[in-house]
């Protein structure tokens, strides 16, 4: 991301508005004043006249006669000049030139370069002040670009931070499927996550998690055949792992080993994010970063060397996570200052980290928890379906239980999946990657249109 600045004559002013409009990759900074002129109270007459919805903005490249589009109800047209009048009101003015500051993609800036220029325009690049931080924009993967809603529901990502879609992507359908391990039940979301890829009138607005929906259920696919269930222990598929029933405690060290391996990602992308904010210092201290990371590490070795009877592996676990608290003291510490209340404040503070992260990692124990219950409602309305069934009326209600049952199974365990997945995601693993909020990056963008555009303006007003 490169800090621009914008400048034009005062002569082509608009002009260069219209181009940055046009183009729609610089975001504009400073504030702006309030609406004021001709547009705006033409606009203004319109929508007292001719109430409805906020019109659409658009741009005509040559000026305007507002008189013109009021007298044919173009408020779009209106709408665009007051948003333009505006940046022209904020531009800083030197004699016969005005300027705007402003962000820009680095890989656009040639192409900005050419179009400012055939209007007479330029753009300059500027130097980067060590207390302004860019602007995020964020181009992930392909193939995780779908799951990005993820992380923008959580907070904008910071400019240094590394772009942790393919990692929420990832653990998210890892999560869910887990706690979702049911052949028929993955299956039948899939197919509703394709149903929704051609969602119209009130889902239109969730078409773009399609990709998802259908993700998460083909890990519950996935999962059903570990678990072997098929809209229950049906035995329509074989177990190729464990019965979640029947054997709880494996399926419960499962679930803490794979919150042990997301823990230890997040902590690695969270050592990283400090490094790149504020140096190897934070990095080293920071809860979430090598400090907080040395205490897991240390608990964990610590539990299974006492699991296993090995002293020596709880004793190099007490080590450890005892490093983990001295680093955290010295953060803490730095934060506190030098007052007579430092030192107890710092060891507040470290006594209630290391409780979180313990609590953190035993949070993980739902996702062992919520596949039990999932495979236990399996069960429980396959059962009941065995014990309705014989002759008409009772393979009738067997027919009616199996159905109502897995339906209601699906709609509710799916819905508790994906809550406690989000909650695992942004509570236990996004807590140690996103320290503070970043900007998303927002450029100024307004559709111009060309000298035609006096029919497009008359069918807006029709």
């Amino acid at each position: 991301m490169s800090r621009v600045a914008i400048v034009a004559t005062q002569a082509r002013l608009r002009d260069a508005l219209v181009v940055l409009a046009d183009a729609g990759t610089v975001e504009l900074v400073g504030p702006l004043p309030p609406p004021a002129g001709p547009a705006v109270d033409a606009l203004r007459r319109l929508e007292q006249s001719r109430p409805g919805p906020a019109p659409s903005a658009f741009l005509r490249r040559e000026v305007p006669d507002v008189t013109a589009l009021e007298a044919i109800g173009a408020r779009g047209a209106l709408a665009g000049e007051v948003e333009l009048v505006r940046r022209a009101d904020a531009a800083i003015r030197h004699g016969s030139f005005a300027a705007w500051v402003g962000w820009t993609p680095t890989s656009t800036l040639r192409e900005l370069e050419e179009q400012l220029a055939a209007v007479g325009a330029a753009v300059v690049e500027l130097p980067r002040p060590a207390w302004s931080e860019p602007p995020t924009a964020l181009q992930p993967l392909r193939l995780a670009r779908p799951f990005r809603p993820l992380v923008d529901t959580y907070g904008a990502t910071r400019y240094t931070d590394i772009d942790p879609t393919p990692f929420a992507a990832a653990s998210f359908v890892l999560m869910f499927g887990m706690m979702f391990g049911d052949v028929g039940h993955g299956l039948v979301l899939s197919l509703l996550g394709l149903v929704l890829r051609r969602a119209h009138g009130r889902w239109a607005g969730m078409r773009s998690l399609w990709p998802l929906v259908v993700a998460a259920g083909l890990s519950g696919v996935l999962f059903g055949f570990l678990y072997g269930d098929a809209f229950g222990p049906t035995g329509l598929v074989p177990r190729l792992w464990l019965d979640p029933v029947d054997q709880p405690g494996r399926l419960l060290l499962a679930a803490g080993a794979v919150g042990a391996a997301l823990l230890t990602v997040s902590y690695a992308v969270g050592t990283v994010n400090r490094w790149r904010e504020a140096g190897a210092p934070a990095a080293l201290i920071a809860p979430s970063g090598i400090a907080g990371f040395s205490v897991l590490l240390g608990g964990g070795l610590g539990l299974g060397g006492l699991y296993l009877g090995s002293g020596g592996v709880a004793l190099a676990g007490a080590a450890v996570a005892a490093v983990g608290a001295v680093l955290l003291s010295v953060g803490f510490l730095a934060e506190a200052g030098r007052g007579p209340l430092a030192v107890p404040e710092a060891i507040v503070e470290v006594a209630d980290s290391v409780i979180r992260i313990g609590a953190n990692a035993i949070s993980f124990t739902r996702l062992a928890a919520f596949g039990l219950m999932h495979a236990a409602l399996g069960a429980v309305v396959f059962d009941a379906t065995k014990s309705l069934w014989g002759g008409v009326v009772g393979g009738v209600l067997a027919a009616v239980v199996f159905i109502v049952g897995n339906t209601v199974t699906l709609a509710l365990e799916g819905l508790v999946a994906g809550v406690q997945a989000l909650r695992l995601e942004y509570y236990e693993l996004f807590s140690r990657i996103f320290v503070g909020e970043g900007k998303t990056f927002a450029p100024w963008r307004i559709p111009v249109i060309s000298a035609a555009g006096d029919a497009a303006a008359s069918k807006e007003a029709a």
